[in-house]
């Protein structure tokens, strides 16, 4: 698999821990969506967090949606996961171009700004959990860091690495989300952070070729870590004409009936995968009356 999540446990479950390698995934959607690199960078990162966020989810219908609102010029992204390492998502404006931060990298937190982190979790319920805080940095890890901390009272550490090619194209992408059990001793949280102050830069390990038992196994060093999952990620929307015609249906027969009035073809646009569908005058009309009985 060139794409998968590993999931892992150490200090007798009192840390549970994943990590992800989405090269695949995010050069997926910088093609789908003609990214910017900074724009790959952003959307790549909450990509990469979605894989490892729906891996908690419990069924394979549950979905999980990470929403992201800012005063920065990308101005929204949104990533869609379920718990069978299957992601989508968009942003709102794609070809932003920006200069590198003062630190010579892609300037995330620039493109992002100020503004929300949204977390919600369809289970099949009346409603959909959803928790919400400001972002942070921009920067998505520190976001998600704090969202599990003041949201969730979860404290965990979230890792997230995006780099680019000269010619624009994904070089490596992924990363590692670690949590604390409410159980964890004292000694087994100063180890944990003793391992995280020592690790920099994700995509300098993804670059060195690292894989994620890898990655998992420095993160967690001195820990009698185990591996207990492992699982292929990859980008995909399952879209279909078939699901928008329900959506056009949705909107009722008065509507249908404004748009044939105009006498041209509509083309509908999916956001997560880009992909056009053309419903000519003929097969409107057939959809008017589909919602007419």
């Amino acid at each position: 698999m060139t794409d998968y999540m590993v999931r892992g446990a150490a200090a007798d479950a009192q840390i549970r821990a994943f990590c992800a390698s989405t090269k695949e995934t995010v050069e997926t959607a910088r093609a789908l969506h003609n990214l910017s690199p900074v724009v790959t960078a952003a959307l790549g990162r909450l990509l990469t967090a979605g894989v490892m966020m729906g891996a908690m989810l419990k069924e394979d219908s549950d979905l999980l949606t990470l929403q992201i609102k800012g005063d920065g010029p990308v101005k929204g992204l949104v990533v869609t996961a379920n718990a069978r390492g299957e992601v989508k998502g968009y942003a709102q404006n794609p070809g932003v171009i920006l200069p590198a931060n003062d630190r010579g990298k892609l300037d995330v937190g620039g493109a992002v700004g100020r503004g929300t982190l949204s977390v919600i979790r369809d289970m099949g319920l009346k409603e959909p959990y959803v928790g919400q805080t400001n972002l942070q940095t921009g920067e998505i890890g520190d976001d998600l860091t704090w969202y599990f901390a003041s949201s969730e009272q979860v404290p965990s550490s979230v890792g997230l690495g995006v780099l680019m090619n000269r010619d624009n194209t994904v070089r490596c992408a992924g990363g590692f989300l670690i949590q604390l059990m409410p159980f964890a001793q004292e000694e087994t949280i100063r180890r944990l952070e003793e391992n995280l102050s020592a690790i920099t830069s994700v995509t300098a390990l993804l670059d060195a070729g690292l894989s994620p038992e890898e990655m998992l196994s420095r993160l967690l060093a001195g820990f009698d870590m185990q591996i207990t999952e492992k699982k292929p990620c990859r980008f995909l929307c399952g879209c279909t004409k078939e699901r928008v015609e329900k959506a056009l249906l949705s909107i009722g027969k008065k509507e249908l009936d404004e748009i044939i009035a105009d006498g041209k073809p509509i083309e509908v646009n999916c956001h997560f995968c880009n992909q056009n569908y053309t419903f000519g005058i003929k097969e409107l009309k057939q959809l008017r009356d589909r919602a007419g009985r």
